[in-house]
């Protein structure tokens, strides 16, 4: 039979205990971006920019370029047609929802149905 020393028995039981720590990945401390810092670059300042350098506003130029694009590239005319309209219709966007009492009342009867046989409570006394 085959006995270890009792030396390398807690030499094998210190490995095994030790926690593995990767140089990969996780989180370091200090690590990441300071709190408090501010971007270096901001959209508002970089629209000011074009613009003082320009002399017009980046709505402006964009829809001179579109105009542009227009008369002579309809792929491109299409990319700025997208990107108008992704743009105005996020903003322009609104849904209303209109319901009469009747319609709420079955709805909320229609809930409730649903959650009886979802938990097994019946609505009715």
């Amino acid at each position: 039979m085959f006995s270890l020393s009792k030396h390398m028995t807690t030499e094998i039981n210190q490995k095994k205990s030790k926690p593995k720590i990767s140089s990969r990945g996780g989180a370091r401390k200090g690590a990441g971006r300071p709190k408090g810092s501010v971007d270096k670059v901001t959209i508002a300042g970089l629209l000011n920019s074009i613009e003082t350098q320009s002399g017009r506003t980046y709505q402006d130029m964009l829809a001179e370029d579109f105009i542009a694009a227009r008369d002579s590239d309809r792929g491109l005319a299409a990319k700025y047609h997208n990107l108008i309209l992704n743009k105005v219709m996020a903003t322009m966007a609104s849904v209303e929802v209109t319901s009469s009492q009747d319609e709420v009342t079955a709805k909320q009867v229609a809930f409730a149905e649903a959650i009886a046989q979802i938990t097994g409570i019946t609505t009715k006394g």
